[in-house]
């Protein structure tokens, strides 16, 4: 939910206003879908890195207010939790350098941020979730100074009700009360959108929800919460549970979670857009003065505010996104699975096997979601969150295999197919892919790292448990900034 929004109560009448509002505006996205109004020139990229910020310690720094009016550049901004900065990269095509370039362009913002965010006593660290948090950070207090989040935050808990209940089951256990969304700040993602063309974009979002257990599997990096090791991706677990606007009795009832990943294939992005107008009640009622019948009819662009600020509040792992540019319609698939981290090249690694292998998939003659049910495919998302490199996924034609092994034997290849037809460089398509090969093959990746380097501090050291995970998180930052991908990193 990146729009701004002024802090507000809601009436009744607000809501039944923005009930009709919305279901206009969908009425309208579906004639643009018939009438072809969408822009698509090529494929184009766009990227989204959430950021954590530690004191010289490693435990949260809550000064984001303060390291960005150091930082001073517009493509850094707020995220909900007071330790939490976003950077939003510009889309660029990816043709040629496309992948890679995002490279040079995030690493010299990062470089320059962390810079200036160091004379305000914060540093950047790219995490899925900080393991030196402690539950005295999560209270509403640390949510940021922006409006829109205690907005948020008053109508998750006003929807469901009564406190939020965090209950995780990993390598240990975690049982948690909160009065506050801040815990999901703690979830610090990296986002990447791909724009596609209208009768396309289905195959691309069913291909993307193929790919998500495998992606989350390899690309793992937040194994810790308040001091437990829990899931290799616990972020997912954790991001859900934190904007849960259902009791137990709707859950029972089998009433939609706001994070989601979604119950079948589609056939149109059409398809998502109407679930979440008949499954969701309108967190932020806010209606905008815009008539979008009557700007289509003028052969203008309708901006659809309710729809999408609607869309905003429904988390899907792969969501859909109408968007205006110039005046131009398009449709983008954001990719919200993997975690940041652990350095720029790691996720530019990540970037590169999602957007061939998704190139590749949404191509193919017989897709892949014509062979498996949609419940396998959930199956492999929790196997890889929970599991990660170690974790089983089912894959049509092979049956259960290790998620390396059908990386390394099926899927690497898939994804040099998808870049060469992008267009991709040949010598930076193989620089970012031997990253993940590497991985798959040392079985290292973020979350294994972070692992052995916590127990081998803390089970050979004697160190206390947060402790040992500020000198993990103090050696984590510093090989961070090398860019080496974290299969090379010693441990501590």
């Amino acid at each position: 939910m990146g729009d701004e929004v002024a802090r507000q109560e809601f009436t009744r009448e607000d809501r039944s206003r923005y009930r009709t509002k919305v279901r206009t505006c969908l009425d309208v996205f579906a004639r643009m879908l018939r009438e072809s109004r969408f822009e698509f020139d090529r494929p184009t990229a766009g990227l989204e890195i959430e950021l954590n910020l530690v004191d010289a310690a490693g435990d949260p720094a809550m000064r984001n207010a303060e390291a960005l009016a150091a930082i001073a550049d517009p493509d850094f901004v707020t995220e909900l939790g007071r330790w939490n900065l976003e950077i939003n990269v510009a889309p660029r095509p990816l043709s040629r350098d496309g992948v890679s370039g995002f490279e040079d362009v995030v690493r010299a913002s990062l470089d320059e941020a962390e810079r200036k965010a160091a004379e305000t006593g914060a540093h950047l660290v790219t995490i899925g979730i900080l393991p030196t948090l402690q539950p005295r950070h999560l209270a509403a207090d640390a949510l940021s100074a922006d409006p829109r989040y205690a907005l948020l935050n008053e109508q998750v808990l006003a929807a469901r009700g009564e406190d939020l209940e965090i209950a995780i089951d990993g390598v240990e256990r975690l049982r948690l009360t909160v009065d506050s969304i801040v815990p999901e700040g703690a979830c610090t993602s990296t986002q990447f959108h791909l724009q596609v063309p209208p009768e396309r974009f289905a195959d691309y979002w069913n291909a993307a929800q193929v790919l998500a257990g495998v992606q989350v599997a390899i690309g793992a990096n937040s194994p810790f919460l308040l001091g437990k090791e829990l899931w290799r991706e616990t972020r997912i677990a954790l991001f859900r549970q934190a904007t849960d606007t259902r009791g137990d009795e709707l859950k029972e009832q089998g009433v939609r979670p706001r994070v989601w990943f979604g119950e079948r294939w589609i056939t149109s992005i059409f398809d998502l857009f109407e679930e979440n107008v008949r499954y969701f009640p309108a967190l932020l009622p806010i209606c905008e003065a815009e008539d979008p019948v009557r700007v289509l009819d003028s052969g203008d662009t309708p901006a659809l505010s309710e729809l999408r600020l609607h869309n905003g509040t429904v988390y899907r792992w792969n969501r859909p996104v109408y968007d205006v540019v110039d005046g131009r319609p398009h449709l983008r698939v954001e990719n919200r699975t993997m975690p940041a981290g652990p350095t720029v090249v790691d996720t530019m690694a990540n970037a590169a096997f999602y957007y061939g292998l998704v190139r590749s998939l949404a191509e193919a003659d017989r897709p892949l979601w014509t062979q498996m049910s949609f419940s396998a495919a959930e199956d492999n998302f929790l196997a890889g969150a929970k599991e990660g490199m170690e974790a089983q996924v089912y894959w049509p034609g092979l049956g259960t295999v290790p998620a390396t092994e059908l990386v390394l034997r099926h899927l690497l290849p898939l994804a040099h197919d998808g870049l060469d037809r992008l267009g991709v460089d040949p010598g930076r398509r193989d620089r970012l892919l031997d990253v993940i090969e590497q991985r798959c093959l040392t079985g290292v990746n973020g979350a294994t790292w972070q692992s052995r380097a916590f127990h081998r501090l803390y089970d050979g050291t004697g160190l206390d448990r947060p402790e040992a995970l500020r000198r993990m998180l103090r050696t984590y930052r510093d090989l961070m900034h090398t860019n080496e991908p974290v299969h090379t990193w010693p441990v501590p």
